[in-house]
């Protein structure tokens, strides 16, 4: 397996700018996500590290040797894409086998390493079988078989989920986190889907418009956000933004709204203008003397918890509670906010303010 080190990674196609700068550790044997929306970047920087596009400019460092500018032949990974890329004219055999034939491998070789990799994925009955009767699910357990069977440094994944339904991208991904704590592969894996990043990664990077916006562990990301975006792309329902117009001082502990004073963590820096207070929907509580007021104007049903939306003097806030609480729609209630788990932000930029909360995130 392998250490992926980026640094300064960028890509251009003529005048448009694909990935800018980016720099980010993938350590050995580490589960690591590509997380962000269409066009961010993601998949461009997939490619770059697997040598499928030439980087612009950066390094691409594996193992400690910089392979930026070498074809992909030479970087010693594997790629499975998001559509299968099985050849159909080939069963399931012949297409895990490909790889190592192609290589100069003997057939009796190779087919004993098939039979490994089968007995690792549970397709041992479909070896025979053409690829084309397959199932999605059993298709994908042949284009990652494919790529595990001549063990190479890494892994790299394009969205290779993308194509299933939603049951089989459930239990699909449960079985590739599975095969990766067996193998102890370093792996990299593109996805637009939070939840999947959140539940499957190590670690995650979140990209925007060709930049890096966050880098960090899944748990970090979710509850220190760099900036509104990551803020607002990670969780469901997102984090709420209460706008206001105010002064933070260096150590203070409360953010002044128009009709409320709120407990913050200790801020670490100065700030003011147009600023931002950013509260998960879990950290928003019902509370008859709470420092916020709110008419309820729908409530979704969860089960055990239920998503209130809720209308402030401040904006449009939702609030994740227990289903014991009874409330209804066009009732007005008082709200406390975890004063440990809030998040202050520039409003013109975006970024967080640094805090007891996030300064080891923002600042290493």
């Amino acid at each position: 397996m392998a250490e992926i080190v980026i640094r300064n990674l960028r890509k251009e196609f003529g005048d448009f700018t694909a990935v800018q700068s980016s720099s980010f550790t993938i350590a050995d044997g580490e589960f690591f996500m590509l997380l962000g929306p269409s066009g961010c970047g993601k998949t461009t920087t997939l490619r770059m590290i697997a040598g499928l596009e030439m980087p612009t400019g950066g390094e691409i460092l594996i193992d400690g040797e910089d392979v930026a500018q070498r074809p992909a032949r030479d970087r010693d990974i594997a790629f499975v894409f998001q559509m299968f890329a099985l050849y159909p004219h080939m069963n399931v055999r012949r297409n895990i086998a490909y790889p190592l034939v192609s290589q100069g491998l003997s057939r009796r070789d190779a087919n004993a390493k098939v039979e490994e990799v089968a007995r690792i994925l549970d397709i041992t009955d479909i070896l025979n079988r053409p690829v084309g009767g397959l199932s999605g699910g059993d298709r994908q357990r042949v284009a990652l078989g494919r790529a595990i069977v001549r063990d190479p440094k890494a892994f790299l994944m394009d969205e290779p989920l993308g194509a299933l339904d939603a049951e089989f991208r459930e239990r699909m991904a449960e079985e590739l986190r599975a095969l990766h704590d067996r193998m102890g592969a370093t792996t990299v894996y593109v996805t637009h889907d939070q939840l999947e990043a959140m539940q499957m990664g190590d670690k995650i990077v979140v990209m925007n418009h060709g930049v890096v916006e966050q880098f960090g562990a899944p748990q970090d990301i979710y509850d220190k956000p760099a900036t509104m975006f990551v803020a607002d792309f990670i969780g469901s329902p997102a984090m709420n933004f209460l706008p206001f117009t105010g002064t933070i001082a260096e150590g203070a502990t409360e953010a002044r709204l128009a009709n409320a004073t709120i407990a913050v963590p200790r801020q670490h820096d100065g700030a003011q203008g147009e600023l931002v207070l950013g509260v998960r929907p879990e950290h928003v509580h019902l509370a008859d003397d709470g420092a916020l007021r709110g008419e309820v104007v729908a409530r979704e049903y969860l089960g055990t918890t239920q998503i209130l939306s809720l209308e402030t003097a401040h904006g449009p806030l939702k609030a994740r509670v227990s289903s014991a609480d009874a409330v209804h729609e066009g009732a007005r209630v008082g709200l406390d906010l975890t004063p440990s788990t809030l998040t202050l932000f520039e409003a013109k930029t975006g970024r967080a303010l640094r805090s007891d909360l996030n300064a080891e995130v923002l600042h290493g």
